[in-house]
């Protein structure tokens, strides 16, 4: 289970600048709810040009929220040149630290307020955002660009810590290989290092539902239960997985996006390129 902060649990059970500004001088949007988390972020500023004022909106899981709310915070009172320095690290230290798992939600939001500064000063954001036409990881649209940035910020060194702090390469995984070479040409790191694909091999059903049960324990369970939901094997038929979801995660708005882009994606990682996650209804 993933060690959350009491700060980080404080700014998610009670966010700070929850909302939308009415005219708002600057306005940011980043993710999308395809991903499965999305920020509007949106600011006003006083007679001397500082932030007097910072909300957001979000679509997503505790950390997005934690993370959120506490840029607001962090960027009320600056003057744009102040806030613009501001790093995901900025965002993950003052909530005492983020897991690794989660560190995406601090880049989200450092990249909100990019647009949103952008958008203040009168520059095309569609412009700020040509970097999109370099998409190195099509399952989440994130680009060559912010790839880079993000591990030369945070000293990544293997494709799961892509993973982790920009969620490229967390579903089908084609784009395992050009990240590994992002990450070679960025840092230098030697191909060996980078994180291989799993090997698998032909299994007998027994072993398959073996396998399957002991990366639901060690990758898919922990997470799940971190937002109070849980997950259990109910079936396998062939390819097909049928699980049922648990607590929380059995009404979740999201729950099919956590089926198919998270646990199908895992299995599919671990067990087998072939596995098909259903719910049982």
């Amino acid at each position: 289970m993933w060690d959350y902060t009491d700060k980080v649990k404080d700014h998610f059970f009670n966010p700070r600048n929850v909302g939308k500004i009415k005219d708002p001088d600057g306005i940011g949007e980043e993710g999308s709810l395809a991903c499965g988390d999305s920020l509007t972020l949106t600011f006003k500023l006083d007679e001397n040009k500082r932030i007097k004022d910072a909300k957001f909106q979000t679509f997503g899981c505790g950390s997005a929220i934690a993370s959120a709310s506490a840029l607001t915070e962090i960027i009320i009172g600056k003057t744009l040149d102040e806030a613009e320095k501001i790093t995901n690290n900025d965002i993950a230290d003052y909530l005492g630290g983020l897991p690794d798992e989660k560190m995406h939600c601090s880049v989200m939001g450092r990249e909100a307020l990019e647009a949103a500064i952008a958008n203040y000063r009168g520059e095309d954001v569609s412009i700020l955002r040509e970097r999109h036409k370099n998409v190195v990881c099509q399952c989440f649209g994130v680009t060559d660009t912010e790839i880079i940035r993000t591990i030369k910020e945070n000293q990544l060194k293997t494709v799961r810590d892509v993973i982790n702090y920009t969620k490229a390469g967390g579903g089908c995984k084609e784009c395992h290989p050009k990240i590994e070479k992002l990450l070679i040409g960025t840092m230098g790191v030697p191909e060996e290092t980078a994180e291989p694909t799993p090997l698998k091999s032909r299994m007998t059903n027994i072993q398959k539902i073996k396998l399957i049960e002991e990366i639901l324990d060690r990758e898919i369970r922990p997470a799940l239960k971190a937002d109070g939901g849980n997950i259990d094997l109910i079936d396998l038929d062939g390819n097909k997985v049928i699980v049922a979801l648990r607590g929380m995660c059995s009404s979740c708005p999201s729950s099919s996006y956590t089926l198919k882009e998270y646990v199908e994606a895992k299995l599919k990682e671990f067990v087998s390129d072939d596995i098909v996650v259903e719910e049982d209804k």
